[in-house]
């Protein structure tokens, strides 16, 4: 077997691991510099003493969150109340005029139906005359009363634009 080539000096070879060897620690030492410097900004910054102490705008940010979510729960809740209460408000309005006497006099008759969502309210009807105007009012339950409906409370209470 051959030598492929000249051995190469052992004091070569250590001057090598030599150089490899104080390049690393100069590279460890740098980074040693580095991680010391970071750590006490990160200790500056966690423990406020610059400006910032970050814990407490996290805690702060926390409780900020926590107190909003209860007053969205508040308001939720009061929303729920007033879509209740908007259920049994009087807001549907039909209206219908009439000549209540086809003989003469002019359309000055008049129903109007007041309801809310589940069809309850009242009817108002007003039947003018030449010498006198009579006012009636009607309770309405789920569309209907206890009492005749003319065919223009009816219609009144159709033109309320509800749902049978």
């Amino acid at each position: 077997m051959g030598e492929l080539g000249a051995s190469i000096p052992l004091e070569a070879v250590l001057a090598f691991v030599g150089i490899i060897i104080l390049f690393f620690s100069i590279i460890v030492v740098s980074l040693w510099a580095k991680l010391n410097k970071l750590r006490k900004r990160y200790e500056r910054m966690l423990n406020g003493a610059e400006a910032v102490n970050v814990e407490q705008i996290l805690i702060d940010l926390q409780q900020k969150l926590n107190d909003q979510e209860a007053r969205n729960d508040e308001i939720d809740e009061k929303i729920k109340q007033i879509r209740q209460h908007m259920r049994h408000m009087k807001s549907h309005i039909g209206f219908c005029r009439y000549n209540a006497f086809a003989e003469r006099g002019s359309d000055l008759s008049f129903s109007i139906a007041i309801l809310d969502d589940q069809r309850d309210g009242v009817v108002l009807t007003g039947i003018h005359s030449r010498e006198q105007t009579y006012m009636y009012a009607k309770p309405i339950e789920q569309g209907q009363s206890k009492y005749t409906l003319s065919p223009e409370e009816i219609e009144a209470i159709n033109r309320c634009g509800l749902k049978v």
